[in-house]
């Protein structure tokens, strides 16, 4: 009985944890807009490059090997969606990711993806003109795990189409 009493008390206290760190997700009032978020298709000349990483509590750094990172044009569907998914923040726990993410599906067809390297590099060239979201996960941990450790980052950029450089990004969260 005693154990049953402590098991049932560690649960509530977990789910009470979980539930004090998620942002509340409020329903979508901003419809996705083709013409709005058109210039992602158009070809620029700049180039964004960067780093994708998250330092664990040990201040072991772990890349995002492997994993896709997005381009996303600011509009204001998506500017309404990164307000609901991150709040304020720029990383979102994997332990809070949200189960019943549904976006348009026009969305995913206005942004561009790569592949960030073993040592969580990643690039876009010929980027146009406009302001942007940049995101990718980095998680670690058992894939069978309850909770995996990470999660999902972000930042934002503008590309104004007169850079002489690239544009370096750092998405780590912070």
């Amino acid at each position: 009985m005693r154990i049953a009493f402590v098991a049932a008390g560690l649960l509530a206290a977990g789910m009470a944890i979980v539930a004090a760190g998620c942002v509340e997700r409020k329903p979508a009032t901003v419809a996705f807009s083709v013409a709005e978020a058109a210039f992602i298709k158009k070809t620029g000349t700049t180039t964004i490059s960067g780093h994708a990483f998250r330092t664990k509590p040990s201040a072991v750094v772990v890349n995002a090997a492997g994993e896709v990172v997005r381009l996303i044009p600011a509009t204001a569907y998506a500017r309404e969606r990164f307000r609901n998914l991150f709040g304020t923040r720029k990383y979102i726990p994997h332990r809070e990711y949200p189960r019943d993410d549904n976006p348009d599906p026009a969305y995913a067809e206005y942004t561009r993806t790569t592949k960030a390297e073993s040592n969580g590099r990643f690039g876009f060239e010929n980027v146009a003109p406009g302001e942007y979201f940049l995101t990718t996960q980095i998680i670690w941990g058992d894939e069978d795990a309850l909770f995996r450790e990470g999660g999902l980052v972000y930042d934002s950029v503008t590309v104004t189409g007169k850079e002489t450089q690239a544009i370096h990004v750092i998405l780590s969260g912070s």
